[in-house]
């Protein structure tokens, strides 16, 4: 686990050219011991993908019975894929089926809260769970365009604050009394 703690420390930092060698180090193993747990990066990459979407399902099975937590539960997640550029970059790496699979995970985990905020009129009733693989993408897209951080941070940001007004239902729907008069 101090491996896999160590790997997400390293990965929020945009990552190293000498990748492996600074885990090994920040966990306090010999790259040797690294390597005997992990055979390269996709095996480690793999594991730190597996670990955070643990946290993701356990943050949205926690919020199964407030819908009102939706949205900061998807922000989380927007943000989560901002902080980890380099984990995702690495993550294109994989084959097809691992990367369909943790994208099962992450749909399977937001299920059950998407439809609960739904029910409560948080959430548009025509988006459906995939449709986040396409917010996520999105952010994605932004957060990896060019190597200005802060710059990218306030990008997929405003990106953000779009999308989940597009998601997100008003909280108060306008009534037809209170649109403007005819000239």
């Amino acid at each position: 686990m101090a491996i896999v703690e160590a790997a997400i420390e390293v990965l929020r930092g945009r990552g190293s050219a000498a990748l492996m060698p600074e885990i090994a180090r920040r966990a306090g193993v010999a790259l040797a011991t690294l390597y005997r747990h992990f055979p390269d990066r996709h095996a480690l990459t793999a594991a730190v993908i597996g670990h955070q979407l643990h946290q993701l399902e356990e943050a949205a099975a926690a919020s199964t019975d407030r819908p009102a937590t939706f949205r900061p539960l998807l922000r989380t997640v927007l943000h989560w894929l901002i902080e980890m550029r380099a984990l995702i970059a690495l993550a294109e790496g994989l084959d097809a089926g691992t990367v369909r699979r943790y994208q099962q995970r992450m749909i399977k985990a937001f299920t059950k809260p998407l439809r609960l905020a739904q029910d409560h009129g948080y959430v548009r009733r025509d988006l459906v769970p995939g449709d986040l693989l396409l917010l996520f993408a999105m952010v994605q897209s932004v957060a990896t365009t060019g190597d200005d951080t802060a710059a990218a941070r306030a990008a997929a940001d405003r990106s953000i604050d779009l999308m989940l007004d597009g998601v997100f239902r008003e909280t108060h729907p306008p009534h037809e009394d209170t649109l403007p008069a005819a000239p």
